[in-house]
């Protein structure tokens, strides 16, 4: 297997030094930027299998420029940030981030919470290594996280890292009841009451993305959380990309 790649943008050098040293010696493949636009010139290159961001940086907000981001990749994010109010560490999962730490922090939990988060893509990816498909009514849903490919009807759908892991963790469990507690943990490490809201906006901008059957694909169970109501297919064939479907 390939060494992870992270990109660390942080523009305070003892913090991006003392990050970039506790990963590499923890077998990561590491690049800092002190700005933006080193990251930029850097993402033209490659993109990372994870992305390190501060919030205040010299020549950006950290909040708008993940807003950016997510519109054209997906790999995970986690904001690394003296941003420690409970309504920026909201905004930074609305908005698709991964993690939130808040500064000062320890690197020793900081490479544990990275750790953390491949571990749950890896689980992920494996519990859906062959594709799988799912009906409801007339409505097919297929979702294959190794080529990373997703569509409804036909057609694809770009989720979030956060959004794949919500929808294989709905979909592994489907029928059954999952509540709010549930997503977070097994999906974001946290079981605070305070960022249920977190799970219903990613939800509410899945559904956006799945079209109108949304709400009837992912059911709200009033006061308790959500169930994915599709139904597996009885031979789960290989995923075959939207373009290549009748």
């Amino acid at each position: 297997m390939s060494m992870k790649l992270i990109y660390i943008v942080d523009s305070t050098l003892s913090d991006r030094e003392g990050i970039k040293q506790y990963l590499e010696l923890s077998g990561y493949e590491v690049q800092a930027f002190e700005d933006l636009h080193g990251v930029q010139v850097a993402l033209a290159r490659q993109a990372p299998d994870l992305l390190l961001l501060d919030v205040l940086l010299p020549d950006g907000d950290g909040f708008t420029y993940i807003k950016k981001l997510k519109q054209n990749y997906s790999f995970p994010v986690i904001f690394v940030t003296t941003r420690v109010a409970e309504s920026d560490r909201i905004l930074g999962f609305e908005l698709g981030a991964d993690d939130y730490v808040c500064k000062p922090f320890s690197f020793k939990e900081l490479v544990l919470r990275v750790h953390a988060l491949f571990r749950r893509i890896d689980v992920s990816v494996s519990a859906f290594r062959s594709g799988s498909s799912w009906t409801m009514g007339n409505s097919l849903l297929q979702l294959d996280e190794v080529s990373h490919l997703f569509s409804v009807d036909g057609k694809p759908i770009s989720l979030t890292a956060a959004e794949w892991r919500i929808m294989s963790y709905l979909v592994s469990n489907s029928g059954i009841l999952i509540t709010r507690s549930q997503i977070l943990e097994h999906c974001f490490d946290y079981s605070f009451e305070s960022y249920d809201r977190i799970v219903d906006t990613h939800v509410k901008n899945m559904r956006a993305k799945m079209g109108p059957l949304g709400s009837q694909w992912i059911e709200t169970v009033r006061g308790y959380g959500y169930r994915f109501a599709g139904h597996s297919t009885a031979t789960n064939r290989a995923f075959a990309a939207p373009e290549e479907q009748e």
